[in-house]
């Protein structure tokens, strides 16, 4: 049981990874595939911000002598997550807009028949 406590986030970010691998192979629906690629996106996240974390740790702010490095919460991945996010978020726009030109398109948001109809 300390296993699973100990790697709560890792577990979780896995879990999201593979459940939106499930649902980018297994949906037809456009708009189903565009969630499990945000799934896929937090799932990414939630995984770089767990290699990062220090249990105890600190924020990376020298203010107090008394605080060694050791102990600061590595901020590389939390800047790196900050700018995965706002690319996250305008992929998933740019994304969703495509989808909404394919339904205005074709009429249909399945991806066998908008790949039947593309001749």
């Amino acid at each position: 049981m300390n296993f699973l406590y100990a790697n709560t986030y890792y577990i979780a970010a896995f879990g999201l990874i593979f459940i939106g691998l499930y649902i980018v192979m297994a949906k037809r629906n456009l708009v189903k595939v565009i969630i499990g690629l945000s799934f896929v996106d937090s799932g990414i996240n939630l995984l770089l911000i767990s290699i990062g974390y220090i249990k105890g740790g600190t924020a990376p702010i020298f203010s107090r002598p008394d605080i060694s490095p050791l102990k600061m919460v590595d901020p590389v991945p939390q800047a790196l997550v900050l700018t995965a996010i706002v690319i996250g978020v305008a992929v998933l726009a740019l994304a969703l807009s495509l989808v909404v030109r394919l339904y205005q398109e074709y009429g249909t948001l399945d991806i066998r028949k908008i790949r039947g109809l593309k001749w």
